[in-house]
């Protein structure tokens, strides 16, 4: 999902006097100020579903995309202690915070923490207490919560730095990104950066290539092709931790499903059933946005129905990954009939778009959208306290 807030992406001259580290050099990264938790085991892929923990069932989870764009370490495990009261199992997470100048000091959650700056001379990772510190304290807390986390490396969209951020540092652009030998580099520099951070923590679900990863207009092999070889170096470096791209689940024409439109079409460079059939990606995931695509509501349950489908055909786990409508305060009319569909069908889990806190220091609508469902709201009690219990009944 696209945010409502904006990355900073001019190009000034760097801070020297900012706690950062060239991504060049990874080993060199100093230690977290908060254990990571390696009790318990991985989560794991069995069959179409997951094993967490020990066991395997059907569960719900969400979003927060900002929960570690949080500077209080309160805020971080009040959300934490209302998800895992929900039912959820797992949370996705923005494993990124990319700009290419320091945000100024006066700025206020979640637009002070940045992970990563880029300019043309490289990259420099912030490991301060306004950079990976903020991460580090995720990782760890949600361990303590019994939660598994979905971190992601880059956004395709320019909210916190995305490709854009990229791309202003040097000189690669939305679709070259994915083929320009500088900006692999870079990118790949930091993925080996929060790998090699996190991977001895069971807290660790999976990881995820970006968000909503796009190349308009472009074949579908070049992201394709993209997915097969991160994915491929992301095992080299943690062979214990699931993978997946976290693309919105495009069909393309080859696919043999849908009408032909613009979700069939392959417009945006995705072949969801090819990218599904990467060795070194261990489930596929899908988003659902309706009134953002030009479809009705309705179209969502055929949506879920496909991807369902086309998971069984290829014999992998898929994640309804993100969903939601517009509506503040009342979305059950609409994402009712989806997680209805969810349950009778064979998808492993799903992850709603998303989870609003009740009581940060930060009002939660300060990084909330239209599309957030708010704990402890009439409508949360149904599409999530609700939902997550159904999920987790559902027999296996």
């Amino acid at each position: 999902m696209k945010s409502l807030f904006t990355a900073l992406v001019s190009l000034l001259p760097l801070a020297t006097a900012l706690p950062l580290v060239s991504s060049e050099s990874p080993n060199a990264q100093p230690k977290s100020l908060y254990p990571f938790s390696s009790s318990g085991s991985n989560a794991k892929v069995a069959g179409r579903l997951f094993n967490i923990d020990g066991k395997v069932e059907y569960f719900a989870g969400t979003n927060a995309w900002w929960l570690a764009h949080l500077s209080s370490n309160s805020d971080v495990d009040l959300s934490f202690s209302q998800m895992a009261a929900t039912g959820y199992k797992i949370v996705r997470v923005w494993g990124f915070g990319d700009a290419n100048t320091p945000p100024p000091s006066t700025n206020t959650d979640p637009n002070l923490v940045y992970f990563q700056i880029l300019n043309s001379t490289g990259s420099y990772i912030n490991y301060g207490a306004d950079g990976l510190q903020r991460l580090d304290y995720v990782v760890h807390a949600a361990s303590k919560y019994g939660l598994k986390l979905v971190l992601n490396f880059v956004n395709n969209w320019g909210d916190y730095g995305g490709i854009a951020a990229y791309t202003n540092a040097f000189n690669c652009s939305s679709t070259s990104f994915y083929t320009d030998a500088t900006c692999q580099k870079v990118y790949k520099n930091y993925v080996k950066t929060i790998v090699t951070r996190y991977r001895s923590s069971t807290a660790i679900f999976a990881w995820e290539l970006g968000n909503e990863p796009r190349c308009n207009g472009c074949e579908t092999s070049v992201l394709t092709n993209w997915a097969s070889d991160i994915s491929s170096y992301i095992k080299s470096l943690d062979s214990n931790h699931m993978v997946t791209l976290g693309d919105e689940g495009w069909f393309a024409p080859a696919d043999g499903i849908g009408d032909g439109s613009y979700a069939y079409g392959g417009a945006e460079g995705i072949d969801w059933v090819a990218n599904l059939k990467i060795k070194t990606l261990d489930y596929g995931v899908f988003h659902l946005y309706p009134n953002s695509w030009g479809y009705n509501y309705t179209w969502g349950n055929e949506w879920i129905e496909q991807h369902d489908k086309a998971g069984k055909a290829v014999g992998k786990p898929v994640i309804l990954e993100e969903y939601g409508t517009p509506f503040p305060y009342n979305h059950i009319e609409t994402e009712g009939p989806w997680q209805a569909t969810v349950l009778k069908s064979g998808i492993a889990a799903d992850q709603i778009w998303q989870f609003g806190p009740n009581g940060t220091s930060v009002s939660a609508e300060v990084f909330g959208d239209v599309n957030t469902i708010y704990f402890k709201t009439p409508e949360y009690a149904t599409l999530g306290t609700g939902h997550a219990k159904a999920m987790s009944k559902k027999k296996v």
